[in-house]
């Protein structure tokens, strides 16, 4: 499953961190956007919008069922999940079809089952199986499609996403967000903000001092990838280790 990225609406920072914390811990999700407030979280939502909303209802001002309705009008909404200290409004949250309800204080297992249900909301790709099993990417100055199955990792570099075989370096304009959604179902996983590894490929796992995971790459000598301390987790599940 690609990594979500997710938005804590909460006028309280300790319940922010709180809940930041326990994503973090999951290891599902790339990266948290907090706001103190409806309209904090509105003029986030402008700078990019996230895939899951975690609301607080009691808030001052615009309250967390205020902003979900509103947020229900949108071509696109995010899924949204309340967190709340009161069980009262649990039916009106379904009126604006909210994910799941979470009672504070959160429990690990409950945030997992909302984190499931937005996962399985998420729209399935639309393109053919076969449509993604080669990339188009640049060549001097030419147009080459790579087989997926060839790609070793992806490195995001500036504007560009670069692409390494065992033998050669392309690169594409397509975005690693783009190649992350494309190639999840083809064994690929984003073990950095900045990489996407073919996990096929992984040959060797090793644990620095510091605690930090490097992953060695079949056919790539001299290359340690490190992985994100958020994405352990669901890393050494997709390995089975």
């Amino acid at each position: 499953m690609p990594m979500l990225r997710a938005m804590i609406v909460d006028d309280e920072a300790p319940a922010r961190s709180e809940l930041k914390y326990l994503l973090e811990e999951t290891g599902r999700v790339d990266s948290i956007t907090e706001a103190s407030s409806a309209r904090e979280a509105v003029e986030k939502l402008m700078e990019g919008r996230p895939d899951v909303m975690f609301l607080d209802i009691s808030m001052p001002k615009t309250s967390g069922m205020q902003l979900a309705e509103a947020l229900h009008k949108l071509k696109n909404p995010p899924a949204v999940v309340f967190v709340t200290a009161y069980s009262e409004y649990a039916l009106e949250a379904f009126d604006v079809n909210a994910v799941d309800y979470l009672m504070k204080p959160v429990e690990t297992d409950r945030l997992n089952q909302a984190l499931d249900k937005v996962q399985s909301m998420a729209k399935p790709q639309v393109q053919s199986h076969a449509s993604v099993e080669r990339i188009p990417v640049e060549k001097g100055g030419r147009k080459v499609l790579v087989p997926i199955d060839q790609i070793r990792y992806i490195e995001a570099k500036d504007d560009y996403s670069c692409i390494y075989t065992d033998t050669e370096r392309y690169l594409s304009t397509i975005s690693l967000a783009r190649l992350e959604n494309e190639l999840t179902p083809h064994g690929f996983f984003r073990v950095h903000r900045g990489y996407i590894v073919n996990l096929q490929y992984v040959e060797d796992v090793e644990v620095l001092p510091s605690g930090i995971l490097q992953l060695g790459v079949n056919g790539i000598e001299g290359k340690k990838i490190s992985v994100s301390r958020r994405r352990v987790v669901q890393l050494k599940r997709a390995l089975g280790l």
